[in-house]
């Protein structure tokens, strides 16, 4: 038995939209095909793991999946699932005139790529150029695949339609649908005389610069959609989509948890002991004026509100979250040793909390 999409994407058919799209997004890191160039098991479960999120993804394609068919059980007991193809592509194909045949001849495929943001790009969103290798249709036959564009006949199977009528039985009957032409691929035309440019696929590859738009905010090994914007179909009717897998550069100082940053600042013991007002660096060059109370211990952590990234869609901005590390001083010189020697034996014990408790519980 075919295992379902909610098998394949190891959640249960409880699972929120946020534990299906954070699954999804753990096994296409992993099976990504540009992470595992010539493998076909990889690309296949690849294609099988976005088929899956595909219907699981969207609402309403769940719960038509997640309706019981009529030989009773749920969750694609009528066939929904499987990486060949279903009774589900089938039936909803049906209804707008496509059918499993035919969408190779209408529809592009999609494009994978990583693309590598700066730590700053990923947080402030950024317009970059991304260079896309693709096919998309030959200028000199204007996609037909003919020679001049014009060397070709109406198909006689289909009429030049580029369609034929199909019986299929279903579940609910008999059903009359129209699949692709197997004569003329779909295209409702028979070339006499190939291209030369192109030799008759109407496609040729090129190379294309396209400007893309990443969100503030955007988390690393997010994938990211671009609809449209993957392979071009040869009678250019429906494009493929280009899908950017997203890796962010780490930081020289600050981390990133969520929408917060973290960030390590380093204090004198002095300042540590008396207190002073410090300067924490942000994230866009600026400074924050921060009040360090004295007594303040090495590893403590402090909330700047609001000065961590912005999600704009939601309106909403993260803390920066500062650590204490306390420097101590290196080459003493002997006077120096002397007064600090003196400072220590003023000190009493019960100064020094977490040393007395310690000490006291032994």
């Amino acid at each position: 038995m075919a295992k379902s999409y909610y098998e394949i994407l190891g959640v249960t058919k409880s699972a929120s939209d946020d534990e299906i799209k954070s699954a999804y997004r753990k096994l296409a890191k992993q099976y990504h095909p540009d992470l595992h160039p010539g493998d076909k098991v990889a690309a296949d479960k690849f294609k099988e793991i976005s088929e899956a999120y595909e219907i699981l993804g969207d609402p309403q394609k769940r719960a038509a999946y997640d309706r019981p068919s009529s030989g009773g059980g749920s969750g694609g007991g009528a066939d929904f699932g499987g990486a060949g193809g279903s009774f589900f592509d089938d039936f909803v194909n049906m209804f707008n005139g496509q059918s499993k045949e035919s969408g190779g001849a209408s529809s592009g495929g999609d494009i994978s790529m990583n693309v590598t943001l700066t730590f700053e790009e990923a947080a402030f969103g950024v317009a970059k150029d991304i260079a896309v290798n693709r096919f998309e249709p030959c200028s000199a036959c204007r996609g037909t695949g003919a020679k001049g564009g014009t060397q070709y006949v109406k198909c006689n199977n289909c009429g030049g339609t580029g369609k034929v009528r199909f019986a299929q039985e279903t579940p609910f009957g008999r059903v009359v649908s129209m699949k692709a032409c197997n004569v003329c691929g779909g295209t409702g035309r028979i070339v006499k005389e190939a291209c030369p440019s192109c030799g008759g696929r109407g496609l040729l590859r090129k190379n294309t610069t396209l400007r893309i738009t990443f969100p503030a905010g955007i988390e690393p090994n997010q994938i990211m959609t671009v609809p449209g914007e993957g392979e071009r179909s040869r009678n250019g009717t429906k494009s493929g989509n280009l899908v950017l897998m997203v890796s962010v550069m780490p930081h020289k100082y600050f981390k990133r948890k969520g929408l917060d940053l973290a960030i390590e600042v380093p204090i004198t013991f002095t300042q540590a002991l008396l207190g002073d007002k410090i300067f924490v660096p942000t994230l866009s060059g600026s400074k924050v004026a921060f009040p360090l109370p004295e007594g303040t211990q090495s590893g403590t952590t402090f909330k700047l509100k609001g000065h961590g990234i912005e999600n704009t869609k939601k309106n909403v901005s993260g803390d920066l979250l500062v650590t204490i590390d306390i420097e101590l001083p290196k080459n003493l010189t002997k006077d120096q040793k002397n007064k600090i020697k003196d400072l220590h034996e003023s000190f009493k014990q019960e100064q020094y909390d977490k040393s007395r408790e310690f000490f006291k519980s032994k």
